[in-house]
């Protein structure tokens, strides 16, 4: 659990090590590709700030 809330935080953070087993000494290797996956989305979701990404996947931005 502190593993998995750790990366979710520094994905979207974009700050690098996360806690547990992606802290400042080990790396993302353990994660599985699917993870992997989502933590990439997470810090583009990140980059991007999350009410702009929220707002280009609503149905009414595109509507107009």
């Amino acid at each position: 659990f502190e593993s998995a809330v750790g990366a979710v935080a520094a994905s979207l953070g974009n700050i690098g090590p996360g806690l547990g087993s992606v802290g400042p000494v080990l790396n993302y290797s353990t994660v599985p590709m699917a993870g992997k996956w989502v933590l990439a989305f997470l810090m583009l979701l990140g980059r991007l700030e999350l009410f702009t990404v929220l707002i280009l996947f609503s149905a009414s931005f595109w509507k107009k």
